[in-house]
């Protein structure tokens, strides 16, 4: 498996169809049998207490992207800071078996 995470619209699924993923391969939902799953930091934000199933589902997938979400300002609503924390303790579990983390970032802005 390969983890991609990043800030928001960074080039993550940029990244993954370099790598020779056709946008057919790309889904939201971890479990179905698509080979490249996206937004996974969606799904703990709705129901942070999934980040066991989760971890299962995704182990096996040859690539995981997930928005990097802990930085800024800390959210004043609970279940927020939940999600947050539980996508960034589920991208710690999933570096462990990944055979390679790629972190993007936004390489320049315009104005």
């Amino acid at each position: 498996m390969i983890l991609i995470i990043g800030a928001e619209a960074s080039g993550k699924r940029e990244f993954a169809k370099k790598l020779g993923y056709t946008e057919d391969d790309f889904t939201t939902d971890p479990f179905d049998g698509k080979r490249v799953v996206y937004g996974v930091q969606s799904i703990l934000f709705a129901d942070h207490t999934r980040t066991q199933e989760l971890y299962d589902a995704l182990v096996d997938k040859d690539v995981v992207i997930c928005n990097e979400v802990g930085s800024g300002v800390i959210p004043v609503e609970r279940n927020v800071r939940l999600g947050r924390e539980a996508a960034g303790r589920l991208c710690v579990l999933l570096e462990v078996p990944a055979r390679s983390v790629h972190r993007s970032q936004i390489l320049h802005c315009r104005s």
